[in-house]
């Protein structure tokens, strides 16, 4: 049934697939309760770390977790002021498509199988969940890396009730080139693996509330209103990383936003047009105000319903 899978998979145009076993995640617990004593916490995780570590409070009767990587990256626009991940229509939609095609499939040829399917939305760690199923390995950045597509790939895993054979973990990490720590924007990379995310650009550029002068000052040292490719930029892992082959990626891209065009608008007239980006769950308020931070620009009060 792996073979199947992974045939199936392959033939949607999904190359990197495998599977994490769906047993407590104790190694995953120490790391983060080491994260949650620093107060390296974004807020966006799961607050219940019980749920972080046991699959079955998620899925009774989980026997295996099936991840899947989706490349994205297209190339390099010089004048973009999006982070890459955020070109084409929400991945979230894209990927979660993709896994509902393989849990189909798995359905009609499994009996009483069942799942849950998260991209970006499950309690795990998707990135700690690909590392289990041998997809790739740990960048000092925190991200996952592979040889093929560096560390442009979002992730996708479907929690499930059969036995699949759970993959190994790779036995490697990156280069240890430190470039990513010498180059991030808000020094928030430790250098052992993790990050302190509160100094993330990209966690910045979608902080509903006020900024302080520390945060505007990370904003103002890269031109992106949304996101953060500085530690990818600079790694040499991704030097070399491929195009996607997934056409979903390559369509409907958009790579800069434009003040005026923000400025003018309503907010749901901003819906209209951009509901289906990944960049408009914040709403247009907060890229505004990345824009006048980062360009200098006076703000103008306009952001009437």
């Amino acid at each position: 049934m792996k073979k199947k899978l992974k045939d199936f998979c392959n033939s949607i145009n999904i190359e990197y697939v495998g599977i994490a076993p769906a047993e407590p995640y104790y190694d995953f617990e120490k790391v983060w309760r080491k994260q949650i004593e620093r107060g390296y916490i974004s807020g966006f995780e799961e607050k219940d770390i019980q749920k972080r570590v046991h699959p079955n409070l998620t899925l009774e009767g989980s026997q295996s977790v099936i991840v899947c990587l989706f490349p994205y990256y297209i190339g390099e626009f010089p004048e973009a002021n999006l982070t890459k991940s955020a070109y084409s229509i929400d991945y979230h939609l894209i990927v979660q498509d993709k896994l509902e095609l393989i849990a189909s499939f798995l359905k009609a040829n499994i009996d009483n199988f069942e799942y849950k399917s998260f991209v970006d939305t499950g309690p795990f760690s998707d990135r700690y969940l690909a590392y289990k199923a041998g997809l790739g390995f740990w960048g000092i950045n925190n991200n996952l890396i592979t040889d093929k597509y560096g560390s442009y790939v979002f992730i996708g895993y479907i929690l499930n009730n059969y036995p699949f054979k759970p993959d190994k973990p790779m036995e490697r990490t990156c280069y240890k080139c430190f470039n990513c720590v010498r180059k991030c924007p808000g020094q928030c990379i430790i250098g052992d693996f993790t990050i302190n995310p509160l100094k993330c650009k990209s966690y910045i550029t979608q902080k509903k509330k006020d900024l302080n002068p520390s945060d505007k000052d990370i904003l103002k040292k890269h031109s992106l209103i949304w996101g953060c490719d500085v530690c990818q930029d600079v790694c040499p892992h991704n030097k070399e990383a491929k195009e996607t082959t997934i056409k979903e990626f390559k369509e409907n891209i958009l790579y800069y936003l434009d003040y005026e065009e923000l400025n003018q608008i309503s907010n749901k007239e901003f819906i209209r047009r951009y509901h289906d980006r990944s960049f408009s769950w914040r709403g247009k308020g907060v890229l505004k105000r990345n824009h006048e931070i980062i360009n200098d620009i006076s703000g103008e009060n306009t952001d009437n319903a």
